[in-house]
């Protein structure tokens, strides 16, 4: 390690961060320090804005700088689509495609018997206040296809049955997959979501 105490509770703040580890942390310390006017200032800055500022959306857990998220505060994506995600990083990744024009609801997470997650340690019950008070007539459910997954989204399926149209993502061999290096889950997907060509 260093011989300076702050560089080397830096090396391990950043290397428990995902991604990184201990080596990883030191080279982006040490990258940081070399460029301290050009990175590292204006990171630590910007670091002490976000922490002052990110809050999460009172509407649908984004995160963002405002009480309701600038895809909350849209009026064209007010068209009656809402899209459920696990967290924030997963409605990120869809916002990335820019396929999705419609509104998010984060779930915070998925129930979870053995660490005694249920409905109201997440954001289900807002779920169904929202599709109540905002006119949805569809619900995606873009929850990752886990156990834990497939669990709440047949809870959500149960809470919202007659309210909504409810769908679902599909599933199976991505784009350029091959089958020798997919897991068993994936293909049984795959083959049971098989359609016409």
């Amino acid at each position: 390690m260093t011989a300076n105490r702050d560089i080397d509770a830096l090396i391990d703040m950043m290397a428990r961060l995902p991604g990184l580890g201990p080596r990883s942390a030191r080279r982006a310390v040490l990258h940081l320090i070399r460029k301290r006017e050009l990175l590292l200032s204006p990171l630590a800055d910007q670091m002490r804005r976000v922490a002052e500022t990110a809050r999460e959306c009172r509407n649908c857990g984004n995160i963002g700088t405002s009480d309701i998220c600038d895809i909350c505060a849209a009026e064209k994506r007010a068209n009656g689509l809402i899209c459920v995600v696990e967290d924030v990083a997963d409605l990120w990744a869809m916002e990335r495609s820019g396929v999705f024009k419609g509104r998010y609801h984060v779930l915070g997470g998925t129930l979870s018997a053995l660490d005694q997650i249920g409905p109201d340690q997440l954001r289900i019950p807002t779920l169904v206040d929202r599709v109540d008070r905002e006119s949805i007539t569809e619900v995606i459910l873009a929850l990752n296809a886990t156990v834990d997954g497939q669990t709440t989204a047949h809870y959500i399926a149960d809470q919202l049955e007659g309210r909504v149209t409810l769908t679902s993502l599909a599933q199976g061999v991505p784009i350029g997959g091959e089958l020798d290096y997919l897991d068993d889950g994936t293909i049984t997907a795959a083959l049971n979501a098989r359609k016409a060509l």
